[in-house]
């Protein structure tokens, strides 16, 4: 059974920054899309990027650009997306999912895509 588990959130100051995990078992997560994508307290989940099997497309939302970058490591299974210069507003708890259902060389942060979710990581930046 494919899991995520996602690691590496936790309490940072404004302009800090944190390196999010996201371990990949049971399947080879590197032939698959993978999203990032996080829900602030009283809001709907949104997306925050998305890479595209084998890494080949990458795209991020307008208010990450710049700040976050995904990155893959397919020898240890895992996903990394660190984010720098981060923001009150980055405050969330943070997912990965992977979207298995078939290689694709583009990527879409259509949730509904999604098949596979982890639990979530907490990343709070608060001065």
């Amino acid at each position: 059974q494919p899991q995520l588990v996602e690691s590496g959130g936790g309490l940072v100051q404004p302009g800090g920054s944190l390196r999010l995990f996201c371990g990949a078992s049971g399947f080879t997560f590197d032939r698959y899309v993978i999203g990032w994508f996080r829900q602030a307290p009283g809001k709907e989940r949104e997306g925050v990027s998305c890479s595209s099997s084998y890494g080949i497309t990458i795209h991020y939302e307008d208010s990450v650009k710049g700040r976050f970058t995904v990155s893959r490591d397919s020898a240890k299974n895992m996903v990394y997306l660190q984010m720098n210069n981060l923001k009150p507003e980055d405050t969330a708890v943070y997912y990965c999912a992977a979207d298995t259902r078939e290689l694709k060389s583009y990527c879409s942060m259509n949730q509904t895509m999604y098949v596979y979710w982890g639990q979530g990581t907490q990343v709070s930046v608060s001065s």
